[in-house]
């Protein structure tokens, strides 16, 4: 896989209705899992797959991107036979940010005519899993295919965006659907990939020439007759984040010991940028059940199904149910918390009471006093 295959991931026009968590950062960066951002996922994939060299295609609000990646480092990815290419707009006019990802892979199709590699991995970043990339390879190369993408049986109250596809009795896609069309289908693509370097150069190049701008809806969707394009099906976990109830429902998903160990440890270990920091500290009177809380925090009141990430401080009489608690969040004594999810650095008083529904949590913006 070394020297076969590179890894392209692409965040141009990611699917967002995260609301106030994307206001100040792309969905790439958003924090999940308690210690984690959702880049997080398919790096480590690639990273534990035998992928060295992977190019991220930035597209906007991409500093806290750059500043959690840094070299590369932290994925193994900084070493003279390695690399961590950032790609970002080569413009920052408006009327260019708003053009299809082909226009943004075409604006840097010198990277990948300079790359040696046969073969191209594309990702997004709002799709988690845990998944090994070499059977998934392997399995385009047995079935010839020009294009395999990554599948994966899910259900109707599955919360999330997500592509749907339909494939016949030896594995071809024949359909594929964006997620308000009524394709009848179990399957929706995970937004993974497989395609030679060469045959995706082709498709940026004669799509863009036609007046195409999309790569899946337009370069892929329309040429489904022309192109041998083939489903590989997993089936092991996979979250769609890119709506305020599929973030919500997959952090409350990780609570169950199962869900954790299926996303986080198997085949391989996710990476993210370490932070040195203590363990929690539980003090006097804390009472904790059933959560996921990361280092550095301390828990002095009562946490019930809920997920804090680092440095959050849970102060004397305060009691937080089902609710997610984002960095150096503080939760003042004797408020209580009900459906909550508060991004980095925001203080509730004490004695506030703040709750939302399970439908439809409240969401505390970053840095705010409530």
């Amino acid at each position: 896989m070394k020297n076969k295959v590179m890894g392209l991931i692409n965040l141009v026009h990611e699917p967002d209705e995260l609301e106030g968590l994307t206001a100040n950062r792309c969905p790439a960066t958003v924090p999940f899992g308690g210690r984690y951002r959702l880049i997080d996922f398919v790096l480590s994939n690639m990273v534990n797959s035998g992928i060295s060299r992977v190019a991220v295609l930035a597209h906007t609000k991409y500093r806290s991107l750059m500043d959690h990646l840094g070299s590369g480092k932290h994925w193994d990815l900084h070493n003279r036979q390695s690399g961590l290419f950032i790609l970002p707009p080569t413009s920052d006019d408006a009327q260019d940010l708003r053009r299809g990802d082909l226009y943004h892979m075409f604006q840097n199709r010198d990277y990948l005519m300079r790359s040696h590699h046969e073969y191209v991995v594309l990702a997004r970043s709002h799709v988690i899993c845990n998944i090994d990339l070499e059977p998934v390879v392997a399995f385009h190369e047995r079935q010839k295919a020009d294009i395999t993408v990554v599948c994966k049986k899910h259900s109707s109250t599955t919360p999330g965006k997500s592509r749907k596809v339909l494939m016949d009795a030896t594995g071809r896609v024949l359909e594929m659907q964006d997620h308000y069309g009524r394709l009848n289908t179990e399957l929706m693509s995970t937004e993974i990939y497989v395609i030679r370097r060469e045959l995706l150069l082709e498709l940026v190049e004669s799509s863009l020439a036609q007046g195409q701008e999309h790569l899946v809806r337009h370069a892929i969707m329309t040429r489904l007759d022309q192109l041998k394009v083939y489903g590989y099906q997993f089936d092991g976990y996979v979250g769609m984040v890119n709506t305020l109830e599929s973030y919500y429902f997959n952090n409350m998903q990780l609570l169950r010991s199962d869900v954790w160990k299926d996303l986080f440890f198997r085949p391989g270990p996710i990476y993210t940028k370490v932070k040195d920091e203590p363990p929690a500290r539980y003090l006097e009177g804390a009472k904790v059940s059933g959560s996921v809380i990361a280092n550095g925090c301390v828990i002095e009141g009562t946490v019930i199904n809920s997920v804090l990430f680092r440095g959050v401080h849970v102060r004397k009489g305060a009691i937080i149910r089902n609710s997610i608690i984002m960095q150096n969040g503080v939760v003042g004594e004797n408020s209580m918390l009900d459906y909550a999810i508060l991004d980095k650095d925001v203080m509730i008083e004490q004695g506030r009471d703040i709750r939302g529904a399970a439908g439809s949590p409240f969401v505390a913006g970053k840095r705010k006093i409530i």
